[in-house]
């Protein structure tokens, strides 16, 4: 089973409240707010931005995610590397990291299991 195409793109930031605010100066609307300075904005049916800050002490990274149907069934195919296997989170979903021949990381995501 293969990816369904990119699902998101998640920043961190070291200031939620001015991340949130360029990307609604750029159309995106904020779906909801977590109350440890994240957030998830939309712009139209595409993927969505998920912006989470983190200390000022560690290096902001972005990363895009790819939406998997079903973990269980998620067979990679050749060149994949695996960095760490399908999780569940503490929002309700399972993700997985994989590495690119060149080195960056991608997320995979899958609906919680059953």
């Amino acid at each position: 089973m293969a990816t369904d195409g990119i699902e998101a793109v998640f920043l961190e930031t070291r200031n939620w409240g001015r991340a949130a605010k360029f990307f609604q100066s750029l159309g995106f609307t904020l779906d909801f707010e977590t109350d440890h300075n994240s957030g998830r904005l939309r712009n139209g049916d595409g993927p969505y931005v998920f912006i989470a800050e983190v200390p000022e002490d560690r290096t902001p990274q972005t990363r895009i995610v790819l939406a998997v149907p079903d973990a269980d069934a998620f067979e990679p195919g050749p060149g994949v590397e695996i960095v760490t296997p399908f999780e569940d989170t503490h929002y309700g979903t399972r993700e997985a990291t994989v590495r690119d021949p060149d080195g960056r990381l991608w997320s995979l995501q899958a609906p919680a299991g059953k």
